[in-house]
């Protein structure tokens, strides 16, 4: 099978395009070398193993003439992260949204049916909670009072009790709260709608908070992952907001390119998007995160500093046995050996 693989020279695109060669497929790498995703202005020299094009996902006659050579799409490019500010609203929509659309109206064009998407824990916001008089509730907005008071997991809105945070399973309601979620959301809807008016197949893997070697470094656009690499890279402790205690689950890249592979090989329901947690299952700290990874590093300490970004949330966790069911696909790689080993990986973009 032929794949082209969109945002192939970045970090996830990268893994999943080496995977799909040592696996039997042909990928194609199709990049436009966004500043955002801290390139440099060349390809990078893991992309010379395979068929790659420069060239904007959002251009579409150059994408028109790639799918005419594939017989699938991994679709992993996407302006990422929390960015700086409002600001980035367009190109956000731009790069994520408006390019999707071009994609799949090319698809529709050539007559290429399987899609596996990127999608993202962010559109969940909050992860689930529950209660223990009111069972699983909705939290309260977090109030910047509650923020400035160190006073920071969510509460009851019906009692005002602190939660207790749950795994987030696929079915949770869907509340993006920055501009990348909602961005991350659209595409979902757009590639669900897509499949309803052509019976394709799209997979929607929800990633959660993904690590490994090729990370841009020094970035707004990265994962907390990454900066707290790039503040070792300086000699400085990562700095860790709220009171480190904020829940996530930490997966490898190498997992995640595993799990794009298995979703190219299992046919999904036509006509539907079928969305699916690629994550550990098993919750860890940001606070956990940033120690070990000094400790691993060999490097200093991480100072918590308290205060919270306006669109951060505090616990998402989610749950992994709609994967395990649907695609066959658990986690392999362990979060201290996964750790051990990006404390020394390569990163992407200049020191």
């Amino acid at each position: 099978m032929r794949v082209l693989v969109t945002g192939g020279a970045g970090f996830i695109g990268s893994h999943i395009a080496d995977l799909l060669a040592e696996s039997g497929f042909e990928p194609v790498l199709l990049d436009g070398l966004l500043p955002t995703a801290h390139h440099g202005g060349n390809p990078p020299g893991h992309t010379t193993r395979h068929r790659f094009v420069r060239g904007d996902v959002g251009d579409a006659t150059l994408v028109r003439e790639l799918l005419t050579e594939v017989d699938a799409v991994c679709h992993q490019a996407a302006v990422v992260g929390h960015g700086v500010d409002p600001s980035d609203a367009p190109s956000y929509t731009l790069h994520n949204d408006h390019a999707t659309a071009v994609l799949l109206a090319a698809m529709y064009e050539t007559g290429v049916h399987r899609l596996v998407l990127a999608s993202s824990m962010v559109v969940y916001g909050e992860g689930r909670y529950s209660c223990p008089r009111h069972g699983v509730v909705i939290p309260a907005p977090r109030r910047q009072c509650d923020v400035d008071a160190d006073r920071f997991d969510p509460t009851c809105t019906q009692c005002g009790a602190t939660l207790e945070p749950l795994l987030v399973g696929e079915d949770a309601p869907l509340r993006p709260r920055s501009t990348y979620a909602a961005t991350k959301l659209a595409q979902e809807q757009l590639a669900g709608a897509w499949a309803r008016q052509t019976g394709g197949t799209v997979w929607a893997l929800r990633y959660h908070n993904v690590y490994g070697p090729r990370m841009p470094r020094d970035t707004p656009y990265a994962g907390v992952a990454s900066l707290f690499r790039s503040a070792l890279e300086r000699g400085e402790g990562p700095t860790v907001l709220e009171d480190g205690r904020q829940r996530r689950d930490f997966i490898h890249v190498h997992d995640v390119a595993r799990a794009n592979v298995l979703a190219l090989r299992t046919p999904a329901d036509e006509g539907e998007l079928t969305a699916v947690n690629i994550c550990s299952g098993e919750p860890h700290t940001i606070g956990e995160l940033a120690t070990e990874l000094a400790r691993a590093h060999g490097g200093p300490l991480p100072r918590v500093v308290g205060g919270a970004r306006p669109a951060d949330v505090r616990h998402v966790v989610a749950d992994p046995e709609r994967a395990r069911r649907l695609l066959g696909f658990t986690a392999t790689i362990g979060f201290a050996e996964g750790i051990d080993d990006f404390a020394t990986a390569e990163l992407r973009g200049a020191r």
